[in-house]
């Protein structure tokens, strides 16, 4: 267990900042600033920017003082920092681009979507999770193109987040619908595009292809579909880490206890599966990786339990899930 602290160096606010790090977990960071009355708005996804009056404070609670590319190497090899190419702000401009290019001449109603994924207690079902959703998409359709229903179904696929399985999708379905259907009548979708897209979306409740679901999709745009959106799953082991502590901030109105016992299930359902992935794309591109991902965190789960060294601490407004 360390948190450590770079001299106050950043300048903002009329004053300059430390940056206060982990390079255990999220869960022992969130928990250091809650025993030293830190604000959640001062936490930036792997951070927590901290004024310079309170820095000697810090340390005297516990914190290393470490100079700023020490921190830095420390938080890189711990798996925890967040590259640009997951914080949300950095790839809106992308993000806006692609969807520009899926609907040209409503870029506003692709800044309302994203505001959407913004919320502060999504850690990982953010923008950067569409992001690497539609690059799943594009990596599984390669050479062709994903249909557009599909892209626009990863748009709206977590737009509702708040923690509810299964009446998240369906709320997510019904404000896809309920957005895409003024583009009808100007002729830019037609209502068949509509109800494929809020099929795809209410898919992911199971993760499963029903038969009850299909109408003019294919069974493999389906499974392709719900493969993307388990991409994650067989990320690089520095991503996976970082998926799998903000789960854990996601969740954190649960107990240590409880969590590990809701998770463990999840992942050893995944497990029990026949496959994980449902395309022979993503079987081919992801299974192994997937497996071996989540071995592991079924391991630490366990030896976490062992030690008991999780720390509790409070976010409003999530819930367990099975991503």
């Amino acid at each position: 267990m360390t948190i450590l602290i770079d001299p106050p160096a950043w300048p903002a606010h009329g004053t300059v900042f430390s940056h206060l790090v982990s390079d255990t977990s999220l869960a022992e960071l969130h928990a250091f600033a809650r025993a030293n009355s830190l604000s959640e708005r001062a936490f930036d996804l792997d951070h927590y920017d901290v004024p310079a009056e309170i820095y000697d404070h810090l340390i005297e609670a516990g914190a290393v003082a470490v100079d700023g590319r020490e921190l830095t190497r420390r938080l890189i090899r711990s798996g925890l920092r967040v590259p640009l190419k997951e914080r949300p702000p950095k790839i809106k401009n992308t993000l806006l681009e692609r969807w520009n290019s899926l609907l040209p001449l409503h870029e506003e109603l692709g800044e309302h979507i994203l505001e959407q994924w913004s919320a502060s207690t999504r850690a990982y079902h953010n923008s950067a999770h569409l992001l690497e959703m539609l690059n799943a998409l594009d990596t599984l359709y390669s050479p062709g193109a994903p249909p557009r229903t599909a892209i626009l179904a990863a748009w709206f696929h977590d737009v509702v987040y708040d923690g509810n399985p299964g009446q998240d999708e369906r709320a997510s379905a019904d404000f896809a619908a309920d957005t895409l259907s003024p583009l009808v009548s100007t002729g830019v979708l037609n209502t068949q595009e509509i109800e494929e897209v809020t099929e795809l979306i209410e898919a992911t409740i199971t993760h499963e292809v029903s038969p009850q679901l299909l109408s003019t999709l294919s069974t493999e745009d389906f499974a392709l579909f719900l493969d993307a959106d388990m991409a994650i799953l067989a990320a690089d082991s520095a991503r996976y880490t970082r998926y799998a502590q903000a789960i854990r901030f996601e969740y954190s109105h649960f107990s240590d206890e409880d969590f590990r016992a809701g998770r463990s299930k999840v992942l050893k359902g995944l497990l029990a599966r026949e496959s994980i992935y449902l395309s022979p794309q993503g079987q081919a591109l992801w299974e192994q990786d997937a497996r071996r991902n989540i071995h592991t965190e079924l391991e630490q789960l366990a030896a976490t339990a062992e030690k008991n060294s999780f720390s509790s601490y409070t976010v409003p407004g999530q819930s367990e899930g099975p991503e």
